[in-house]
């Protein structure tokens, strides 16, 4: 008993290595310029391809989330088109950025949305990192009422907006990778050891099976196959 409660005790220390510096971590930036849709940054984020918000300053101390960015590397960033926070009490003053705006860069990156084969690999991932973990069944759950039965960029970039969802964790292959649902790009990967051979279809859920429609077939396929097709 003891020797088992060792070695789980050891798997556990070795998982938990294998994430140590995996999470981009959320920082503070602002703009130095702005042509266009191009975008300079007075201070570069952790990863290429993190998203961020742009916090435009009124004036009279009056701020709000109107613009969200992709990361491109160095002091470089892009606007992108997603949906910001909607502001009805707020002017509708164009532009809705400029210089000296606050900038925050992996905006909700502390809310993560898991996707894994397993339990056991369900458990193992949330135990060793301190997240808000959002649990694949909200998002099954999604899915029937959107009439999809498999996650796509599009319903994962729909969720996460509804949800508040910073990051999707998704479990590949031998690996696992932190992908924005803004900017549309992977940020982070680390190998990952313990995999199961083969996974539950579609992801790893408390629910019976994803019901996308009164017409629908019941989905078959292959967890593994189906995750490496999130490019």
């Amino acid at each position: 008993m003891r020797s088992i409660t060792l070695t789980l005790l050891l798997s556990a220390l070795s998982f938990t290595l294998l994430v140590a510096d995996f999470y981009p971590p959320t920082v503070a930036s602002s703009i130095s310029s702005v042509n266009g849709k191009k975008i300079k940054l007075t201070k570069a984020f952790p990863a290429k391809g993190m998203s961020g918000v742009v916090i435009h300053n009124y004036g009279s101390e009056l701020k709000a989330i109107t613009s969200y960015i992709t990361y491109n590397g160095g002091n470089s960033a892009t606007l992108v088109k997603y949906e910001p926070i909607i502001h009805n009490s707020l002017p509708s003053v164009k532009p809705n950025i400029k210089t000296k705006d606050l900038v925050i860069g992996g905006y909700l990156y502390n809310n993560i949305l898991l996707l894994a084969p397993d339990a056991q690999t369900y458990a193992k991932i949330t135990s060793a990192a301190a997240k808000n973990w959002i649990h694949p069944d909200l998002y099954a759950i999604f899915l029937s009422k959107e009439g999809d039965q498999f996650p796509t960029k599009e319903n994962l970039a729909k969720f996460s907006s509804k949800h508040q969802v910073g990051l999707v964790y998704i479990v590949k292959r031998g690996k696992g990778v932190l992908y924005d649902p803004i900017s549309r790009r992977y940020v982070s990967q680390k190998k990952l050891q313990g995999l199961p051979t083969k996974g539950q279809f579609p992801f790893y859920m408390r629910l019976g099976k994803i019901d996308s429609g009164w017409f629908s077939r019941d989905a078959v396929g292959e967890y593994y196959q189906m995750m490496g097709a999130i490019k």
